[in-house]
């Protein structure tokens, strides 16, 4: 490709933090629940890149048709595909996508097809590598490439504002449809593989879960993780997830405590089972136990009903009853993303980027003086 920006350029990473920041030239992002992606498009070729480097474009050939579709035949964005199911994000029919038959892909595709969410232009339609200005300037560049490209579904402006204040209502608005939020500096240039310039903030949430099971560390007698399961409305304990920050220390008290507790069926509803897309843990063994003890977990992500990631400890709960941990506790569905992407028209501007005033839309972003 004969673009300003290498194909092998590192996305801009965020930096993890406790709090938005407030201070300084800060805009704000919904943090979409999708897979990064910075696609390049040099006339008829479109390449999409994933966050560490490796080609998406057989996996999401929806997202590649429809970048090729458009009129501009130059540009770098920096975005997340994501897919809407009943107007939802869904991370589960994301990682369906990564399937080795192109059959199988393709049928998915049709059956949902995936969103490319743009937050950032690098190279311009023009050839003009944008990369170097500050991220205000590519703000109004983007808004401005989105306004000139004919209506196309699959291809949605993220919203963004200087508001802190409407960035947080949005974790009220979309409830789990988001996965938290992204503050970006408005005078910085686009810093490749750095996190200096982009911070992000994501909810913590805290459930108490019954332990509905445990398995023994990997070639040890010893406990290597809790099973996590919370209770549905007909009174059955369904496996949601675990949790392997336990002190080496208490392991072995632990053990005896769990192993005198040792009884199916363990849960009564959805089981832990073999290969599972939210563990890293891969064997099918594990002991059941009687419903009788509840912790207390951090989490960051819920997806069909699970913990997305491993969950942190935080403290055992003997004055909680088992029965009194249901999904009630996870975060109650929101409006929906779709309907932030499908907000009211931008509004027109000027910009002057490059030394050059150009039209932009959408009042988001009014330029500091």
């Amino acid at each position: 490709m004969a673009l300003p920006l290498d194909i092998d350029t590192e996305p801009m990473e965020a930096r993890p933090v406790a709090a938005l920041p407030s201070a300084g030239q800060w805009r704000y992002e919904p943090k979409w629940d999708g897979f990064r992606c910075l696609a390049f498009r040099d006339g008829e070729s479109v390449e999409l890149r994933s966050k560490s480097g490796q080609p998406l474009g057989r996996y999401f050939p929806d997202v590649v048709a429809s970048l090729a579709a458009l009129p501009a035949r130059c540009f770098v964005l920096d975005g997340e595909i994501v897919i809407p199911v009943e107007r939802r994000l869904s991370f589960e029919d994301l990682q369906l996508r990564l399937h080795p038959a192109a059959t199988r892909v393709r049928k998915l595709a049709a059956e949902h097809p995936a969103l490319f969410v743009a937050f950032d232009l690098l190279v311009a339609p023009d050839g003009r590598r944008l990369a170097d200005v500050p991220f205000e300037e590519r703000r109004g560049a983007l808004e401005t490439f989105i306004a000139e490209q004919p209506r196309h579904d699959a291809i949605r402006l993220s919203p963004s504002t200087a508001d802190r204040a409407a960035a947080l209502q949005w974790l009220d608005r979309l409830g789990n449809d988001i996965d938290g939020i992204i503050a970006k500096r408005a005078d910085l240039p686009y810093l490749s593989g750095s996190r200096d310039g982009m911070q992000k903030y994501k909810l913590q949430r805290t459930a108490d879960c019954v332990v509905g099971g445990f398995r023994y560390g990997r070639g040890s007698a010893l406990l290597g993780s809790l099973l996590l399961g919370l209770y549905d409305e007909e009174g059955l304990l369904h496996h949601v997830g675990f949790t392997a920050t336990l002190p080496a220390r208490d392991k072995p008290v632990l053990t005896q405590r769990l192993e005198a507790l040792i009884e199916p069926p363990g849960f009564t509803g959805r089981a832990p089972g073999g290969p599972s897309r939210w563990s890293t843990e891969r064997t099918g063994e594990w002991q059941p136990l009687r419903p009788e003890l509840v912790v207390e977990v951090r989490y960051d992500q819920v997806t069909a009903g699970r913990f997305r990631h491993g969950t942190t400890l935080l403290r055992w709960r003997p004055d909680k009853a088992p029965r009194q941990c249901g999904f009630d506790q996870l975060p109650q569905a929101g409006e929906g993303a779709l309907s932030m992407l499908d907000a009211a028209p931008v509004r027109r501007r000027s910009r002057r980027i490059s030394g050059q005033t150009t039209p932009a839309r959408n009042g988001a972003l009014p330029p500091q003086r």
